[in-house]
């Protein structure tokens, strides 16, 4: 009766899920309990003793999440203690800035389309973050080793990252074109078609960006030089005129501007696009042109030279076919004393995850690879006071921004500010770093290493091929699986020269 109706069957099958389920609640309870005090941090309070179980046990999950892959990028997992001035940074102001991007993020929720491991993993870890609160400085780095693990991060093929730094630019401008306010700055046009699988505001870092033609037909979008010569005339795309192209080309560099209009109130500008080109960082056309020396370089040399060579200038740009797009994203008085440029910390910039930068904390990424709220601890000798000799910098940071010109694994763009000194500290900083990712401790780097495919053999030259054959033939070929030792038993993978290969 049971195997031609089938009902036992199902019956049985309910009982067992019951059974199951009880099971894992009740050992679930049972190692909160016993684990609590091995992992609750001194100084921490813990707001509840409730455990949390995954929503496979009641019912598939709507969104898996993908393993954690980053391409061409090799991760290596270290200690704590291999973080050159980890101990020594302010965890507090960190925690601070890492809260600021998990607002954001628990608030839009986990889309439909995000399948990236980090991003679910981050959504876990900033729910115990805002419920911890405001922390100290040592609770806050306590927090940050509890709830994630390291890894050295690095393109595969190089050294070390790299960073640059940037600012937000305060300039004069003009609701209207005058003759001192004439170089127009350009919101996004609405024929503008962003590249293939863009997500977020300001496009990705890279892809081809088309227009639509009258008659439906998408072609490559226009160039610098075709929008110097006009190609936007006639259109009302200008979102207000500033005084000169220096000033237009530091506020495409660094993404962001104020700009204050001619009544005394300020016009917030934010980066929302670009057509499409590769970013050619006029600095290396002047070195490669012998115009400025490569150890003379600085933002601050081409804005000199740019002002003496305005010609010159133009023509050069031409060749960075980039060109940025922006949007209004404030206007308000920020009218200060006379003589101070410095923008109060309330007011800074606003980033691509749509929260105000926090100086030195903040920094732009490839949002192509990393997600929004990820930290970063980075290591690095920079020039932070103004002379040439370098310092020590160990921060941790969290990316909460993005830039046309930031692609890469380990690479970043540190924000330092608004105003003047802001500006040459940014200028300055051109150099290679050391790069550590916190990865949230769920995910397990080993397991993605067992994911990894054996690189192919390389071919054996004739003399070797022929001693090979001779070999076999006196003895036994092991199984290619015998060959393969896994990497949880391999010492070399877990050691700190051990690299983790993502793909």
């Amino acid at each position: 009766m049971c195997r031609v109706s089938g009902k036992c069957q199902l019956k049985i099958g309910r009982n067992q899920i019951v059974i199951a389920t009880a099971f894992v609640m009740i050992v679930g309870i049972v190692t909160q309990v016993l684990g609590l005090s091995a992992h609750a941090a001194p100084g921490v309070e813990r707001k509840s003793q409730v455990p949390t179980f995954p929503l496979a046990i009641f019912g598939p999950s709507t969104t898996q999440p993908e393993p954690l892959r980053l391409s061409d990028t090799a991760l290596e997992p270290i200690e704590w203690n291999a973080l050159k001035g980890w101990g020594a940074d302010d965890h507090a102001a960190a925690f601070a800035t890492f809260l600021t991007s998990c607002r954001p993020l628990l608030r839009t929720g986990l889309r439909h389309s995000e399948r990236r491991s980090m991003y679910v993993a981050l959504m876990q870890v900033c729910r115990q973050a805002l419920a911890a609160g405001q922390l100290t400085d040592d609770q806050a780095r306590l927090f940050f080793e509890r709830n994630f693990r390291p890894l050295r991060i690095v393109k595969l093929g190089d050294n070390a990252g790299f960073l640059t730094g940037y600012y937000e630019p305060i300039v004069d401008g003009s609701r209207f074109p005058t003759g001192i306010f004439k170089v127009p700055i350009y919101r996004r046009p609405p024929d503008l078609v962003p590249p293939l699988q863009s997500n977020g505001p300001g496009f990705p870092n890279r892809g081809q960006s088309l227009r639509r033609t009258s008659n439906g037909n998408l072609v490559p979008y226009y160039d610098r030089g075709e929008i110097l010569d006009g190609a936007f005339d006639g259109k009302h795309l200008e979102i207000c005129w500033i005084k000169n192209q220096t000033d237009a080309l530091t506020i495409q560099i660094q993404g962001s501007a104020r700009v204050r209009l001619e009544d005394g109130a300020v016009l917030r500008i934010n980066y929302d696009g670009h057509n499409g080109y590769p970013f050619v960082p006029l600095s290396r056309i002047l070195i490669e042109r012998n115009i400025i020396p490569r150890e003379e370089m600085s933002l601050e040399r081409i804005r000199e030279w740019i002002r003496a060579n305005p010609q010159s200038a133009e023509e050069i740009s031409r060749e960075n076919r980039s060109f940025m797009f922006f949007r209004i994203v404030g206007l308000s008085d920020d009218r200060q004393p006379a003589g101070v440029r410095e923008a109060p910390r309330e007011r800074e910039a606003i980033g691509a995850q749509g929260i105000s930068l926090t100086p030195g904390r903040s920094i732009a990424v490839d949002n192509a690879l990393h997600v929004y709220g990820t930290p970063f601890f980075i290591q690095a000798d920079l020039p932070l006071t103004g002379e040439k000799r370098s310092v020590s910098f160990g921060h941790l940071m969290i990316a909460q921004d993005t830039g046309s010109a930031i692609v890469g694994p380990a690479r970043a763009d540190i924000f330092w500010g608004s105003g003047d000194r802001a500006g040459q500290v940014a200028s300055h900083v051109h150099h290679p770093g050391n790069f550590a990712m916190l990865v949230p401790r769920e995910l397990d780097p080993i397991a993605a290493g067992e994911r990894m495919p054996l690189p192919p053999r390389k071919p054996l030259v004739p003399a070797e091929a022929e001693a090979r054959t001779r070999s076999v033939k006196s003895s036994v070929v092991p199984s290619p699986t015998q060959l393969r030792p896994s990497i949880r038993h391999c010492k070399t993978c877990q050691t700190r020269e051990g690299w983790i290969r993502t793909r």
